[in-house]
């Protein structure tokens, strides 16, 4: 037995639907093939790296080559998506020393990131790959251990087909700017504010 609420938000719901069903337009002017996306999912909520490498998950379905570049995540990490990455074969490179905001030093993280941009940069212009993954990479920019005008180059010289998706906070307005898609993931609530501990499988 459905309750009186439930029963009131499905009314309405059902006359909603039906209002936009029948007065959608398929659009004419949109291009047909693939073409490139430079995509950013930036904001202070959970979820950037997830949607990325769900993203990944996707395009490999579809037989595309992708590859991953983590910006702070170290070479020997073995987190859940490392785990399923080795299963499907699927190239990904750790690049950093772990949290920066925990490094003991940071010139060799700077270091880290520039020696990673230019794997990535390789990478991009390879004309090997459909999709690239740069994961937390809106922090080098930001700290300015990578020049944002070598970016947006290499972005702008990019095979027209190339996919490339680009995580983490604070973004910089160059690359909102450039970006054909941006999602900024908020936080609403967080299990770590109730004092909840990460859950392996779900943070790693």
């Amino acid at each position: 037995m459905t309750d009186p609420e439930t029963a009131t938000r499905r009314e309405a719901a059902m006359r909603e639907l039906a209002e936009a069903r029948d007065s959608h337009q398929k659009r004419e002017d949109l291009s047909r093939g693939r073409r490139g996306l430079l995509i950013v999912n930036t904001g202070r909520g959970k979820g950037k790296t997830t949607a990325a490498l769900g993203l990944m998950m996707r395009a490999h379905g579809r037989g595309l080559r992708v590859r991953l570049f983590q910006f702070l995540k170290h070479e020997n990490a073995k987190f859940g998506e490392h785990r399923t990455l080795d299963v499907l074969g699927l190239e990904y490179e750790g690049l950093g020393d772990g949290f920066t905001w925990r490094s003991r030093d940071l010139e060799n993280s700077a270091d880290l990131a520039a020696h990673g941009w230019e794997l990535a940069k390789a990478a991009i212009l390879s004309g090997e790959y459909d999709l690239v993954v740069l994961d937390e990479f809106t922090y080098p920019l930001k700290f300015g251990w990578v020049a944002w005008p070598d970016v947006e180059a290499i972005l702008r010289a990019r095979d027209p087909g190339l996919h490339v998706v680009i995580t983490g906070r604070d973004a910089l307005p160059e690359l909102i700017e450039l970006a054909d898609t941006v999602s900024e993931i908020q936080p609403v609530k967080h299990a770590y504010n109730a004092g909840i501990g990460a859950q392996a499988g779900i943070e790693h």
